[in-house]
């Protein structure tokens, strides 16, 4: 009797996940996938304050459907960084108001949903850098002279939230407690790979 040396597919099977070249766990994907649902609310919370001024940090009478801007008083009290005069000049500027609020309702619905991650993490990344650049946290002392409070000259939330759009994109993160998997067959979807 010949002793056979098992095949490729039964050494597959013996491995273990990590192993055979798997990286996400069953746990680690719901643990992205709150992940993801906790920035999408942080998102969705954000616009939802300043479009209703919920009393957090937008009074009713600054919120957006009583005539405030959401822009305003973010972008004008910047004092800090190379783009101090851009950012206070485009303070309260409606189309300012429509993109920003457009963007952090956008990017928390879909985000929350599990889908459109990509369009998500670009923009959200792209919002996150502005708001970024807007704090300037690489300067200890604003234009008046006084101490800014940053607390670290790159890092920041901004950065983290950024980050965390661009792995939920690229790990699929959508799919798990998510319509990721649903949004994905969508033909639109399958037809313009950009729209994942």
């Amino acid at each position: 009797m010949a002793l056979h040396s098992p095949s490729p597919r039964a050494q597959d099977a013996q491995q273990s996940p990590a192993e055979h070249g798997t990286v996400m766990t069953t746990a680690a994907a719901k643990v992205l996938a709150v992940t993801r649902i906790a920035v999408g609310f942080i998102f969705l919370w954000a616009f939802l304050d300043k479009l209703f001024g919920l009393n957090y940090s937008t009074s009713s009478e600054k919120a957006w459907v009583n005539g405030g801007s959401p822009t305003k008083g973010f972008l004008s009290h910047v004092s800090v960084g190379p783009f101090e005069s851009l950012f206070q000049d485009i303070a309260g500027a409606a189309w300012a108001n429509v993109l920003f609020m457009l963007g952090l309702g956008a990017i928390g619905v879909a985000v929350l949903a599990g889908v459109a991650l990509r369009i998500s993490a670009i923009s959200g990344t792209v919002m996150m850098l502005l708001m970024w650049a807007a704090e300037w946290p690489m300067a200890q002392y604003n234009s008046a002279g006084e101490l800014t409070g940053s607390t670290n000259p790159f890092m920041d939330y901004h950065i983290a939230y950024a980050l965390v759009l661009i792995l939920c994109a690229l790990t699929y993160a959508g799919n798990t407690w998510g319509l990721g998997r649903i949004w994905n067959s969508l033909p639109i979807v399958q037809r313009f790979a950009w729209l994942r």
